[in-house]
């Protein structure tokens, strides 16, 4: 039985990204609804590595930050000097580790845990395995020449390569796993004798073979390793990625009404035998439990909902919101930070913003609580049951208590006691007439115009 090794996992993420023409760094541009770094780290982190470095550039404290936040060291590349430079920067942060190391390239958004693991495992038995793929086009990709044996022989760039070598389909994917000290010894020996006057990791396969070390190349799915470089590309990506999420909730019993038009997010939760009408959108951090219903043009974002639930059409929950069982949400409803215990209903052109609701009670048409006053937020308090009436204005802090009513058009501003009504409106008056003679008189002056015109 062979043992594993320790790993370390290196993600090479100094790039500029200046085809993205964005002020935000390329590696955390959105895909899938999480950082194209988060998901590097998130499929890299299934492998258990025992240390994980994050080679940043020199004003990039947003990426270093990030990986931080997802338990990553950051080593900075400054001044940039090629991809062997990068790896170089993170070997500091590998002093005392002894194992196999990951090297990764922070832009490819759509790798997978699967096909890292299928990565490390192609190396038993070689010294160094590269990350390759056979796209449909290979024309622009470096080429990996391999020998009879199976083994890498070398990578050919694109524009260096022979007739004969641009006929090879297996491609550099980018990401390597070789033994720390190999890594070090490799690393130390690049040089940059070339145009660019950049040191290329890709260089320690001719160092390898120097050695007359075996060098092998492990072929990816080629959507896998999609690298993102403009946002053209990430908009590929994203396109990769929602049709893989869209495949998997179907398998797991997510009826979708229209596939194409509903759009999932890295962690989207979903429950077996929930239906999901046409254009719905989930942002991060949604669970859904099985049996609920979501009607077409529905957006969640940081909720959770409870098995038996119905949501929309045209309904907006927003972060912090908790939609207990067989709670309807209706059309126009927006929910912020509120929770709706079982069976509560709000079902028309409400909002419910830091709010807790009671099981049972139901929310009548136009109903928004007041929870802003400029400085600060305040919550509202509906107990089980309650009742309130359309177009009510419940201005926070306020509690209405379980059994209560409120009356159609009221202001609330002050608690209102269990099994209460509460009314606030004023006297309704009525002139006996009134409207006939106005009607009379506004069309003899609209008449008396028209001569005068």
């Amino acid at each position: 039985m062979t043992e594993t090794r320790p790993l370390a996992v290196i993600v090479l993420a100094a790039g500029q990204g200046t085809r993205m023409k964005s002020p935000l760094p390329k590696v955390l541009h959105p895909v899938g609804g999480r950082p194209i770094l988060g998901a590097i780290l998130e499929a890299a982190s299934a492998l258990g590595p025992q240390r994980t470095i994050v080679v940043v550039g020199p004003r990039q404290a947003e990426v270093a930050a990030f990986a931080a936040a997802k338990g990553a060291a950051a080593a900075v590349q400054d001044p940039p000097h090629g991809t062997g430079h990068a790896a170089q920067c993170a070997l500091p942060a590998l002093e005392g580790f002894a194992g196999e190391v990951l090297i990764l390239y922070g832009d490819t958004p759509l790798l997978t845990a699967e096909t890292l693991t299928r990565l490390v495992a192609a190396k038993a038995g070689a010294a160094l395995a590269l990350l390759g793929f056979t796209p449909d086009d290979p024309g622009p990709y470096g080429r990996l020449i391999l020998d009879a044996d199976g083994g890498l022989v070398k990578i050919v760039e694109a524009k260096d390569a022979s007739a004969e070598e641009r006929a090879v389909r297996l491609c550099n994917a980018g990401g390597f796993v070789l033994d720390a000290g190999l890594l070090r010894e490799l690393l130390g020996e690049l040089t940059a004798d070339n145009a660019q006057g950049e040191y290329y990791l890709t260089d320690i396969v001719t160092g390898a073979r120097r050695r007359g070390l075996k060098a092998v190349a492990f072929d990816a799915p080629a959507d896998d390793v999609m690298g993102v470089n403009s946002q053209q590309e990430r908009a590929a990506a994203e396109a990769v990625f929602q049709a893989r999420a869209r495949a998997a909730h179907m398998a797991a019993g997510v009826m979708l009404a229209d596939p194409a038009t509903v759009y999932f997010s890295a962690d989207t939760a979903i429950g077996p035998g929930t239906a999901i009408g046409q254009n719905v959108v989930f942002g991060p951090g949604v669970s859904i439990a099985a049996g609920v219903t979501i009607k077409p043009f529905c957006h969640l974002e940081g909720v959770s909902v409870a098995a038996g639930a119905t949501i929309g059409p045209f309904a907006r929950l927003r972060p912090g919101s908790v939609i207990g069982e067989d709670v309807h949400i209706g059309n126009f409803v927006e929910t912020k930070a509120a929770t709706l215990e079982k069976g509560a209903k709000a079902n028309h052109l409400t909002y419910l913003g830091d709010v807790s609701v009671g099981a049972g009670a139901n929310i009548g048409a136009g109903t928004i609580t007041c929870n802003y006053d400029g400085f600060f937020k305040h919550r509202t308090e509906i107990g089980a049951g309650a009742f309130v009436g359309s177009n009510t204005a419940l201005v926070a802090p306020v509690r209405i208590g379980a059994g209560a009513s409120i009356g159609a058009g009221s202001t609330i501003t002050k608690d209102v006691a269990a099994d209460a009504l509460a009314l606030e409106r004023s006297a309704q008056s009525e002139k006996p007439g009134w409207a006939a003679r106005f009607r009379a008189l506004m069309g003899a002056r609209k008449a008396a115009a028209a001569k005068k015109d």
